[in-house]
Protein backbone atom coordinates (compact mmCIF):
# COMPACT_ATOMS: atom_id res chain seq x y z
CA UNK A 1 0.00 0.00 0.00
CA UNK A 2 1.36 3.42 -0.93
CA UNK A 3 1.93 6.05 1.68
CA UNK A 4 -0.66 8.82 1.95
CA UNK A 5 0.29 11.99 0.13
CA UNK A 6 -0.51 14.18 3.10
CA UNK A 7 0.33 13.37 6.73
CA UNK A 8 -2.56 12.54 9.02
CA UNK A 9 -1.94 15.48 11.35
CA UNK A 10 -2.25 17.94 8.47
CA UNK A 11 -5.49 16.33 7.33
CA UNK A 12 -6.92 16.36 10.84
CA UNK A 13 -6.03 20.00 11.44
CA UNK A 14 -8.27 21.45 8.73
CA UNK A 15 -12.06 21.33 8.62
CA UNK A 16 -14.07 20.58 5.51
CA UNK A 17 -13.85 22.82 2.42
CA UNK A 18 -15.18 26.34 2.89
CA UNK A 19 -16.95 28.75 0.59
CA UNK A 20 -14.89 31.73 -0.51
CA UNK A 21 -14.53 34.74 -0.65
CA UNK A 22 -14.17 34.72 3.16
CA UNK A 23 -10.58 33.77 2.47
CA UNK A 24 -8.93 35.86 5.15
CA UNK A 25 -10.38 33.60 7.81
CA UNK A 26 -10.73 30.50 5.65
CA UNK A 27 -7.65 28.88 7.22
CA UNK A 28 -7.85 28.38 10.99
CA UNK A 29 -5.18 30.39 12.77
CA UNK A 30 -3.72 27.40 14.62
CA UNK A 31 -3.29 25.56 11.30
CA UNK A 32 -1.73 28.59 9.58
CA UNK A 33 0.78 29.14 12.37
CA UNK A 34 1.68 25.47 12.83
CA UNK A 35 2.15 24.53 9.18
CA UNK A 36 3.41 27.89 7.88
CA UNK A 37 0.81 28.89 5.30
CA UNK A 38 -1.30 32.03 5.13
CA UNK A 39 -3.63 33.39 2.49
CA UNK A 40 -2.47 36.47 0.62
CA UNK A 41 -4.34 39.10 -1.34
CA UNK A 42 -7.23 38.10 -3.58
CA UNK A 43 -7.39 39.76 -6.99
CA UNK A 44 -10.43 38.61 -8.88
CA UNK A 45 -10.19 34.86 -9.35
CA UNK A 46 -6.52 34.74 -8.45
CA UNK A 47 -5.66 33.58 -4.96
CA UNK A 48 -2.20 33.76 -3.39
CA UNK A 49 -0.73 31.73 -0.56
CA UNK A 50 2.41 32.71 1.37
CA UNK A 51 4.41 29.76 2.66
CA UNK A 52 7.07 30.01 5.37
CA UNK A 53 10.58 28.86 4.47
CA UNK A 54 11.17 25.28 5.59
CA UNK A 55 7.46 24.34 5.78
CA UNK A 56 6.34 20.90 4.64
CA UNK A 57 5.12 21.23 1.04
CA UNK A 58 2.61 18.43 1.69
CA UNK A 59 0.44 20.98 3.44
CA UNK A 60 -0.33 22.58 0.08
CA UNK A 61 -2.21 19.47 -1.03
CA UNK A 62 -4.54 19.60 1.94
CA UNK A 63 -4.89 23.36 1.55
CA UNK A 64 -5.92 22.83 -2.08
CA UNK A 65 -8.62 20.41 -0.96
CA UNK A 66 -9.79 22.74 1.80
CA UNK A 67 -10.06 25.85 -0.38
CA UNK A 68 -11.46 23.93 -3.35
CA UNK A 69 -9.59 26.13 -5.81
CA UNK A 70 -6.11 26.62 -7.18
CA UNK A 71 -3.67 29.23 -5.89
CA UNK A 72 -0.21 30.65 -6.47
CA UNK A 73 2.44 29.95 -3.82
CA UNK A 74 5.09 32.43 -2.64
CA UNK A 75 7.91 31.34 -0.32
CA UNK A 76 8.61 34.01 2.35
CA UNK A 77 11.08 34.31 5.21
CA UNK A 78 10.05 33.51 8.77
CA UNK A 79 9.96 37.21 9.71
CA UNK A 80 7.80 38.18 6.73
CA UNK A 81 5.51 35.23 7.43
CA UNK A 82 5.00 36.31 11.05
CA UNK A 83 4.05 39.80 9.90
CA UNK A 84 1.58 38.41 7.35
CA UNK A 85 0.11 36.11 9.97
CA UNK A 86 -0.38 39.04 12.34
CA UNK A 87 -1.97 41.22 9.67
CA UNK A 88 -4.37 38.55 8.43
CA UNK A 89 -5.64 37.28 11.75
CA UNK A 90 -5.56 40.27 14.11
CA UNK A 91 -9.13 41.07 15.13
CA UNK A 92 -10.48 44.29 13.75
CA UNK A 93 -12.73 46.77 15.51
CA UNK A 94 -15.91 44.98 14.46
CA UNK A 95 -14.68 41.70 15.85
CA UNK A 96 -13.80 43.38 19.14
CA UNK A 97 -17.24 44.97 19.25
CA UNK A 98 -18.86 41.57 18.68
CA UNK A 99 -16.84 40.16 21.53
CA UNK A 100 -17.94 43.04 23.70
CA UNK A 101 -21.53 42.31 22.84
CA UNK A 102 -21.13 38.88 24.37
CA UNK A 103 -20.47 40.36 27.81
CA UNK A 104 -23.52 40.86 29.92
CA UNK A 105 -25.80 38.59 27.89
CA UNK A 106 -25.65 36.11 30.74
CA UNK A 107 -25.50 36.64 34.49
CA UNK A 108 -22.88 33.94 34.99
CA UNK A 109 -19.92 36.29 34.41
CA UNK A 110 -18.43 37.25 37.75
CA UNK A 111 -15.19 39.13 38.19
CA UNK A 112 -12.64 37.00 36.40
CA UNK A 113 -9.76 35.76 38.50
CA UNK A 114 -8.43 32.91 36.43
CA UNK A 115 -4.76 32.61 35.59
CA UNK A 116 -3.46 33.34 32.09
CA UNK A 117 0.11 32.61 30.94
CA UNK A 118 1.97 35.84 30.28
CA UNK A 119 3.23 34.81 26.85
CA UNK A 120 0.02 33.54 25.27
CA UNK A 121 -0.50 34.20 21.58
CA UNK A 122 -3.45 36.56 21.29
CA UNK A 123 -4.54 35.13 17.97
CA UNK A 124 -4.67 31.55 19.22
CA UNK A 125 -7.64 31.96 21.53
CA UNK A 126 -8.48 28.61 23.02
CA UNK A 127 -10.72 30.12 25.68
CA UNK A 128 -13.77 31.78 24.14
CA UNK A 129 -14.93 33.55 27.29
CA UNK A 130 -16.31 36.93 26.11
CA UNK A 131 -14.09 39.00 28.41
CA UNK A 132 -10.97 37.22 27.24
CA UNK A 133 -11.97 37.51 23.60
CA UNK A 134 -12.69 41.19 24.11
CA UNK A 135 -9.32 42.04 25.68
CA UNK A 136 -7.44 39.92 23.15
CA UNK A 137 -9.35 41.58 20.33
CA UNK A 138 -8.68 45.09 21.61
CA UNK A 139 -4.94 44.52 22.07
CA UNK A 140 -4.57 42.66 18.77
CA UNK A 141 -6.44 45.38 16.89
CA UNK A 142 -4.31 48.05 18.58
CA UNK A 143 -1.03 46.31 17.76
CA UNK A 144 -2.03 45.83 14.14
CA UNK A 145 -2.92 49.51 13.71
CA UNK A 146 0.20 50.89 15.38
CA UNK A 147 -1.57 52.10 18.53
CA UNK A 148 0.76 53.30 21.28
CA UNK A 149 -1.73 53.49 24.18
CA UNK A 150 -5.12 51.97 25.01
CA UNK A 151 -7.31 53.87 27.48
CA UNK A 152 -10.10 51.94 29.23
CA UNK A 153 -12.25 54.56 30.95
CA UNK A 154 -15.34 53.84 33.08
CA UNK A 155 -18.11 56.45 33.32
CA UNK A 156 -21.65 56.34 34.63
CA UNK A 157 -22.93 56.21 31.06
CA UNK A 158 -20.68 53.35 29.95
CA UNK A 159 -17.19 51.95 29.49
CA UNK A 160 -15.22 53.78 26.81
CA UNK A 161 -12.15 52.41 25.04
CA UNK A 162 -9.93 54.99 23.33
CA UNK A 163 -6.72 54.38 21.41
CA UNK A 164 -3.86 56.76 20.68
CA UNK A 165 -2.87 56.47 17.03
CA UNK A 166 -0.08 58.69 15.75
CA UNK A 167 -0.33 60.76 18.93
CA UNK A 168 -4.09 61.42 18.72
CA UNK A 169 -6.71 59.73 20.92
CA UNK A 170 -9.77 58.26 19.19
CA UNK A 171 -12.76 56.48 20.69
CA UNK A 172 -13.00 52.97 19.27
CA UNK A 173 -15.48 51.15 21.50
CA UNK A 174 -18.29 51.94 23.94
CA UNK A 175 -19.90 49.33 26.20
CA UNK A 176 -22.50 49.23 29.00
CA UNK A 177 -21.30 50.44 32.42
CA UNK A 178 -21.76 47.07 34.14
CA UNK A 179 -19.08 45.60 31.87
CA UNK A 180 -16.33 47.72 33.47
CA UNK A 181 -15.52 45.49 36.49
CA UNK A 182 -15.25 42.41 34.27
CA UNK A 183 -12.94 44.05 31.74
CA UNK A 184 -10.74 45.77 34.33
CA UNK A 185 -10.41 42.61 36.40
CA UNK A 186 -9.43 40.60 33.35
CA UNK A 187 -6.65 43.07 32.49
CA UNK A 188 -5.41 43.04 36.09
CA UNK A 189 -5.28 39.25 36.08
CA UNK A 190 -3.21 39.29 32.89
CA UNK A 191 -0.83 41.87 34.43
CA UNK A 192 -0.50 39.93 37.71
CA UNK A 193 -2.08 42.73 39.74
CA UNK A 194 -4.22 42.46 42.87
CA UNK A 195 -7.83 42.36 41.62
CA UNK A 196 -9.16 42.79 45.16
CA UNK A 197 -7.36 46.14 45.61
CA UNK A 198 -9.28 48.97 43.97
CA UNK A 199 -8.30 51.88 46.21
CA UNK A 200 -4.71 52.50 45.11
CA UNK A 201 -2.97 52.75 41.72
CA UNK A 202 -1.16 49.67 40.47
CA UNK A 203 1.41 49.05 37.74
CA UNK A 204 2.21 45.83 35.91
CA UNK A 205 3.29 44.31 32.62
CA UNK A 206 1.90 41.77 30.19
CA UNK A 207 4.15 39.83 27.83
CA UNK A 208 2.31 38.79 24.68
CA UNK A 209 2.92 37.56 21.17
CA UNK A 210 0.85 38.48 18.14
CA UNK A 211 1.43 36.00 15.35
CA UNK A 212 5.04 35.49 16.43
CA UNK A 213 5.59 39.21 17.04
CA UNK A 214 6.68 40.03 20.60
CA UNK A 215 4.75 42.73 22.45
CA UNK A 216 5.38 44.19 25.88
CA UNK A 217 2.29 45.84 27.37
CA UNK A 218 2.69 48.18 30.35
CA UNK A 219 -0.44 48.36 32.49
CA UNK A 220 -1.38 51.20 34.82
CA UNK A 221 -4.56 51.36 36.90
CA UNK A 222 -5.95 54.43 38.66
CA UNK A 223 -9.02 54.66 40.92
CA UNK A 224 -11.62 57.09 39.62
CA UNK A 225 -15.14 58.15 40.50
CA UNK A 226 -16.86 55.54 38.33
CA UNK A 227 -14.36 52.72 38.76
CA UNK A 228 -10.76 51.97 37.86
CA UNK A 229 -9.21 53.55 34.79
CA UNK A 230 -6.72 51.37 32.93
CA UNK A 231 -4.07 52.52 30.47
CA UNK A 232 -2.15 49.95 28.45
CA UNK A 233 1.01 51.14 26.68
CA UNK A 234 2.01 48.81 23.85
CA UNK A 235 5.75 48.48 23.32
CA UNK A 236 6.61 46.71 20.09
CA UNK A 237 9.97 45.07 20.75
CA UNK A 238 10.88 45.44 17.08
CA UNK A 239 11.21 49.19 17.75
CA UNK A 240 14.22 48.49 19.94
CA UNK A 241 16.13 47.87 16.72
CA UNK A 242 15.51 51.34 15.26
CA UNK A 243 18.70 53.06 14.13
CA UNK A 244 19.61 56.74 14.01
CA UNK A 245 19.36 56.76 10.22
CA UNK A 246 15.58 56.21 10.20
CA UNK A 247 14.55 58.75 12.84
CA UNK A 248 14.13 61.59 10.35
CA UNK A 249 17.19 63.68 11.18
CA UNK A 250 18.85 65.70 8.44
CA UNK A 251 22.18 64.27 7.21
CA UNK A 252 24.07 67.12 8.87
CA UNK A 253 22.34 66.56 12.23
CA UNK A 254 22.86 62.81 11.98
CA UNK A 255 26.58 63.32 11.38
CA UNK A 256 26.77 65.80 14.25
CA UNK A 257 25.12 63.37 16.70
CA UNK A 258 27.31 60.47 15.62
CA UNK A 259 30.33 62.71 16.14
CA UNK A 260 29.18 63.54 19.67
CA UNK A 261 28.67 59.82 20.39
CA UNK A 262 32.31 59.13 19.51
CA UNK A 263 33.46 61.39 22.36
CA UNK A 264 35.11 59.37 25.15
CA UNK A 265 33.26 61.32 27.84
CA UNK A 266 30.71 64.07 28.37
CA UNK A 267 26.93 64.51 28.49
CA UNK A 268 24.48 64.25 25.58
CA UNK A 269 20.94 65.41 26.38
CA UNK A 270 17.68 64.78 24.52
CA UNK A 271 14.79 67.09 25.38
CA UNK A 272 11.12 67.30 24.57
CA UNK A 273 7.68 66.69 26.09
CA UNK A 274 6.28 63.29 27.04
CA UNK A 275 5.66 61.14 23.98
CA UNK A 276 8.06 63.00 21.71
CA UNK A 277 10.30 60.00 21.07
CA UNK A 278 13.21 60.88 23.37
CA UNK A 279 13.67 57.30 24.57
CA UNK A 280 13.63 55.98 21.01
CA UNK A 281 16.43 58.38 20.11
CA UNK A 282 18.50 57.31 23.13
CA UNK A 283 17.97 53.63 22.32
CA UNK A 284 19.06 54.26 18.73
CA UNK A 285 22.21 55.94 20.06
CA UNK A 286 22.91 53.02 22.40
CA UNK A 287 22.43 50.60 19.53
CA UNK A 288 25.15 52.45 17.62
CA UNK A 289 27.50 52.26 20.63
CA UNK A 290 26.65 48.65 21.48
CA UNK A 291 29.43 46.99 19.50
CA UNK A 292 30.69 44.69 22.25
CA UNK A 293 33.71 46.81 23.13
CA UNK A 294 31.90 49.03 25.66
CA UNK A 295 30.19 48.37 28.97
CA UNK A 296 26.82 50.13 28.62
CA UNK A 297 24.62 50.45 31.69
CA UNK A 298 21.25 52.18 32.10
CA UNK A 299 18.93 53.24 34.89
CA UNK A 300 15.40 53.79 33.60
CA UNK A 301 11.84 54.33 34.80
CA UNK A 302 10.69 51.93 33.50
CA UNK A 303 12.85 49.83 31.18
CA UNK A 304 11.11 50.33 27.83
CA UNK A 305 12.86 47.70 25.70
CA UNK A 306 15.32 44.95 26.50
CA UNK A 307 18.57 45.35 24.55
CA UNK A 308 20.99 42.46 24.27
CA UNK A 309 24.42 43.50 25.51
CA UNK A 310 23.20 46.42 27.66
CA UNK A 311 22.80 46.22 31.44
CA UNK A 312 19.44 47.78 32.26
CA UNK A 313 18.22 48.69 35.76
CA UNK A 314 14.71 49.84 36.61
CA UNK A 315 14.04 52.55 39.17
CA UNK A 316 12.18 51.36 42.27
CA UNK A 317 11.54 54.23 44.71
CA UNK A 318 9.77 51.88 47.16
CA UNK A 319 13.13 50.34 48.07
CA UNK A 320 15.16 53.52 47.65
CA UNK A 321 16.40 52.82 44.11
CA UNK A 322 16.00 56.31 42.65
CA UNK A 323 17.73 57.68 39.57
CA UNK A 324 20.46 59.15 41.76
CA UNK A 325 20.96 55.94 43.76
CA UNK A 326 20.93 53.79 40.62
CA UNK A 327 23.38 56.09 38.84
CA UNK A 328 25.68 56.10 41.83
CA UNK A 329 25.60 52.29 41.94
CA UNK A 330 26.22 51.64 38.26
CA UNK A 331 29.26 53.93 38.31
CA UNK A 332 30.88 51.24 40.46
CA UNK A 333 30.26 48.69 37.67
CA UNK A 334 33.05 50.05 35.45
CA UNK A 335 30.80 51.46 32.70
CA UNK A 336 31.96 53.17 29.52
CA UNK A 337 28.52 54.53 28.61
CA UNK A 338 25.77 55.41 31.10
CA UNK A 339 22.17 56.12 30.13
CA UNK A 340 19.96 57.83 32.72
CA UNK A 341 16.27 57.79 31.85
CA UNK A 342 15.74 61.35 33.07
CA UNK A 343 17.62 64.02 34.98
CA UNK A 344 14.92 65.48 37.18
CA UNK A 345 16.65 66.68 40.35
CA UNK A 346 19.85 68.30 41.57
CA UNK A 347 21.38 65.12 42.96
CA UNK A 348 21.01 63.20 39.69
CA UNK A 349 22.36 66.14 37.70
CA UNK A 350 25.43 66.46 39.93
CA UNK A 351 26.22 62.74 39.74
CA UNK A 352 25.80 62.78 35.94
CA UNK A 353 28.23 65.69 35.67
CA UNK A 354 30.74 64.00 37.96
CA UNK A 355 30.42 60.78 35.94
CA UNK A 356 31.23 62.64 32.72
CA UNK A 357 34.21 64.32 34.38
CA UNK A 358 35.61 60.93 35.40
CA UNK A 359 35.64 59.55 31.87
CA UNK A 360 32.11 58.30 31.20
CA UNK A 361 29.80 59.16 28.31
CA UNK A 362 26.40 60.00 29.82
CA UNK A 363 23.15 59.95 27.80
CA UNK A 364 19.99 61.34 29.35
CA UNK A 365 16.78 63.32 28.87
CA UNK A 366 15.38 66.46 30.44
CA UNK A 367 11.93 67.98 30.09
CA UNK A 368 12.38 71.34 28.38
CA UNK A 369 10.73 72.98 25.39
CA UNK A 370 13.83 73.42 23.25
CA UNK A 371 17.52 72.58 23.13
CA UNK A 372 18.76 75.83 24.67
CA UNK A 373 16.28 75.41 27.52
CA UNK A 374 18.14 72.27 28.61
CA UNK A 375 21.19 74.40 29.46
CA UNK A 376 19.07 76.69 31.61
CA UNK A 377 17.37 73.70 33.23
CA UNK A 378 20.70 72.20 34.24
CA UNK A 379 21.77 75.53 35.73
CA UNK A 380 18.46 75.70 37.61
CA UNK A 381 19.39 72.36 39.17
CA UNK A 382 22.46 74.10 40.61
CA UNK A 383 25.02 72.60 38.27
CA UNK A 384 27.99 74.93 38.27
CA UNK A 385 28.29 76.76 34.91
CA UNK A 386 31.98 75.92 34.52
CA UNK A 387 31.24 72.20 35.08
CA UNK A 388 28.33 72.27 32.62
CA UNK A 389 30.44 74.05 30.03
CA UNK A 390 33.22 71.48 30.26
CA UNK A 391 31.00 68.36 30.20
CA UNK A 392 28.08 69.10 27.85
CA UNK A 393 28.70 67.78 24.33
CA UNK A 394 25.37 68.10 22.49
CA UNK A 395 21.69 68.82 23.11
CA UNK A 396 18.87 67.57 20.88
CA UNK A 397 15.27 68.76 21.06
CA UNK A 398 12.59 66.82 19.25
CA UNK A 399 8.88 66.51 18.51
CA UNK A 400 6.78 64.05 16.53
CA UNK A 401 4.44 65.11 13.74
CA UNK A 402 1.94 62.97 11.87
CA UNK A 403 3.00 62.00 8.37
CA UNK A 404 0.56 62.57 5.54
CA UNK A 405 -0.62 59.45 3.77
CA UNK A 406 1.33 59.34 0.52
CA UNK A 407 -1.52 57.53 -1.22
CA UNK A 408 -4.28 60.10 -0.75
CA UNK A 409 -2.64 63.42 0.22
CA UNK A 410 -3.83 66.34 -1.90
CA UNK A 411 -1.84 69.43 -2.97
CA UNK A 412 -3.47 72.78 -2.23
CA UNK A 413 -2.38 76.39 -2.14
CA UNK A 414 -1.36 77.69 1.25
CA UNK A 415 -3.92 79.96 2.81
CA UNK A 416 -5.30 81.02 6.14
CA UNK A 417 -3.80 82.15 9.40
CA UNK A 418 -1.83 78.92 9.90
CA UNK A 419 0.10 79.43 6.68
CA UNK A 420 0.63 83.06 7.63
CA UNK A 421 2.14 81.93 10.93
CA UNK A 422 4.50 79.69 9.01
CA UNK A 423 5.53 82.54 6.75
CA UNK A 424 4.35 80.89 3.53
CA UNK A 425 3.23 82.95 0.55
CA UNK A 426 -0.38 82.58 -0.46
CA UNK A 427 0.62 80.66 -3.60
CA UNK A 428 2.87 78.14 -1.86
CA UNK A 429 1.82 74.55 -2.53
CA UNK A 430 1.26 72.46 0.58
CA UNK A 431 -0.55 69.17 1.14
CA UNK A 432 -3.65 68.36 3.15
CA UNK A 433 -5.08 65.01 4.36
CA UNK A 434 -7.89 63.29 2.48
CA UNK A 435 -8.37 59.78 3.86
CA UNK A 436 -8.38 56.38 2.19
CA UNK A 437 -8.30 52.67 3.01
CA UNK A 438 -4.52 52.75 3.32
CA UNK A 439 -4.67 55.20 6.25
CA UNK A 440 -8.02 54.09 7.71
CA UNK A 441 -9.65 57.30 6.54
CA UNK A 442 -7.49 59.57 8.71
CA UNK A 443 -5.27 61.04 6.00
CA UNK A 444 -2.18 60.30 8.11
CA UNK A 445 0.07 57.25 8.27
CA UNK A 446 2.78 57.09 10.92
CA UNK A 447 4.88 59.86 12.44
CA UNK A 448 8.21 61.49 11.76
CA UNK A 449 10.59 63.35 14.05
CA UNK A 450 11.24 67.08 14.02
CA UNK A 451 14.65 67.91 15.46
CA UNK A 452 16.90 70.76 16.44
CA UNK A 453 20.41 70.20 17.76
CA UNK A 454 23.15 72.20 19.43
CA UNK A 455 26.76 71.02 19.25
CA UNK A 456 28.66 72.63 22.10
CA UNK A 457 31.60 74.48 20.55
CA UNK A 458 34.13 76.83 22.17
CA UNK A 459 31.88 79.88 21.72
CA UNK A 460 28.86 78.26 23.39
CA UNK A 461 31.15 76.83 26.07
CA UNK A 462 32.31 80.36 26.93
CA UNK A 463 28.71 81.61 26.94
CA UNK A 464 27.65 78.88 29.37
CA UNK A 465 30.64 79.55 31.59
CA UNK A 466 29.87 83.29 31.61
CA UNK A 467 26.19 82.71 32.40
CA UNK A 468 24.94 83.82 28.97
CA UNK A 469 21.17 83.88 28.49
CA UNK A 470 19.18 81.65 26.13
CA UNK A 471 18.82 84.33 23.46
CA UNK A 472 22.55 84.72 22.94
CA UNK A 473 23.19 80.99 22.94
CA UNK A 474 20.34 80.33 20.49
CA UNK A 475 21.45 83.13 18.20
CA UNK A 476 24.85 81.51 17.80
CA UNK A 477 23.67 77.88 17.83
CA UNK A 478 21.16 78.33 15.00
CA UNK A 479 23.23 80.70 12.90
CA UNK A 480 23.77 77.94 10.33
CA UNK A 481 21.35 75.27 11.54
CA UNK A 482 17.60 74.70 11.70
CA UNK A 483 15.61 75.17 14.85
CA UNK A 484 12.39 73.27 15.54
CA UNK A 485 10.20 75.76 13.71
CA UNK A 486 12.38 75.75 10.60
CA UNK A 487 12.60 71.95 10.60
CA UNK A 488 8.80 71.66 10.84
CA UNK A 489 8.34 74.13 7.98
CA UNK A 490 10.75 72.11 5.86
CA UNK A 491 8.63 68.99 6.36
CA UNK A 492 5.55 70.97 5.26
CA UNK A 493 7.32 72.14 2.11
CA UNK A 494 8.33 68.55 1.32
CA UNK A 495 4.71 67.43 1.65
CA UNK A 496 5.41 65.12 4.60
CA UNK A 497 3.04 66.87 7.01
CA UNK A 498 0.49 69.69 7.19
CA UNK A 499 0.93 73.32 8.27
CA UNK A 500 -1.40 72.65 11.21
CA UNK A 501 0.86 69.86 12.44
CA UNK A 502 3.91 72.09 12.15
CA UNK A 503 2.30 74.80 14.25
CA UNK A 504 0.98 72.26 16.77
CA UNK A 505 4.36 70.77 17.60
CA UNK A 506 6.54 73.87 17.44
CA UNK A 507 4.25 76.28 19.33
CA UNK A 508 6.46 79.20 18.49
CA UNK A 509 6.15 82.85 17.75
CA UNK A 510 6.07 82.59 13.97
CA UNK A 511 6.13 86.32 13.34
CA UNK A 512 9.88 86.38 12.73
CA UNK A 513 10.45 82.88 11.42
CA UNK A 514 12.03 84.05 8.20
CA UNK A 515 14.93 85.48 10.19
CA UNK A 516 17.35 82.56 10.72
CA UNK A 517 18.80 84.26 13.78
CA UNK A 518 15.44 84.55 15.51
CA UNK A 519 15.27 83.14 18.99
CA UNK A 520 12.42 80.74 19.63
CA UNK A 521 10.66 80.99 22.96
CA UNK A 522 8.83 77.68 23.11
CA UNK A 523 5.66 78.32 25.07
Amino acid sequence: MSEPSVSEDIIAALPEPVALPSVMVAIPYAFARRFGVVLGEVQGERLGVAMREGSDPKVLLELRRHLARSFAVEIVSAGDFDRLLSDRYAMDGQAAAMAAGGIGLGDELDILATDLPTADDLLDTADDAPAIRLINGIIADAARNGVSDIHIEPYESGLVVRMRIDGVLRETLRMPPHVAPVVVSRVKVMARLDIAERRIPQDGRIGLTLGGKLLDVRVSTLPSRAGERVVLRILDKENAGITLDVLGMTPAMNTMLKGALTEPNGIILVTGPTGSGKTTTLYAAMRLLNDGSRNILTVEDPVEYAIEGVGQTQVNPKVGLTFAAGLRAILRQDPDVVMVGEIRDRETAEIAVQASLTGHLVLSTVHTNDAVGAITRMRDMKVEPFLLASTLRAVIAQRLVRKLCEVCRKPVQAHGSVSALLGFDSGTVVYEPVGCEHCNGTGFKGRIGVFEAIRIDDTIRRMINDGGDEALIARHAFLHAQNLGAAARQLVREGLTTPEEAVRVSRRDMADIEAPLAVDTDA
